[in-house]
């Protein structure tokens, strides 16, 4: 994977990935604090942005904090398709580890798990 140009804003508690800079992009949310950008044309993914970084990357009472993918079901089924793909693809899956809580038979919830540093 190429690294991608990571920029961290203390202020704002934002941290930024791009993957292919200079690229026109869709911003999808995938949750109130990640949002995916892609390009749909092409299906992959361009960047990643998290918001309240230092919250997202705190460790639970058990480990690592997985979040919902709550933003999905917002998707028309094509677009969710498509950000699904770009979910279990490089380079994205090397940051987001894709899995799922099923809270019942009936229902399952596609989460995610960061694997990013702190910032500095």
């Amino acid at each position: 994977m190429t690294q991608p140009t990571v920029n961290y804003d203390e202020d704002g508690d934002t941290l930024y990935l791009s993957f292919v800079p200079g690229i026109k992009a869709t911003g999808i949310e995938l949750n109130e604090h990640i949002l995916l950008r892609i390009d749909k044309e092409s299906h992959r993914a361009v960047g990643i942005t998290f918001l309240n970084y230092s919250i997202l990357i705190q460790k639970a009472d058990f480990g690592h904090r997985s979040f919902p993918l709550t933003g999905l079901v917002q998707l028309s089924k094509e677009t969710r398709e498509i950000v699904m793909d770009i979910l279990a693809t490089a380079p994205v899956k090397e940051i987001l580890s894709l899995s799922t809580y099923t809270p019942s038979l009936s229902e399952a919830i596609p989460i995610t798990l960061l694997h990013l540093p702190q910032p500095a």
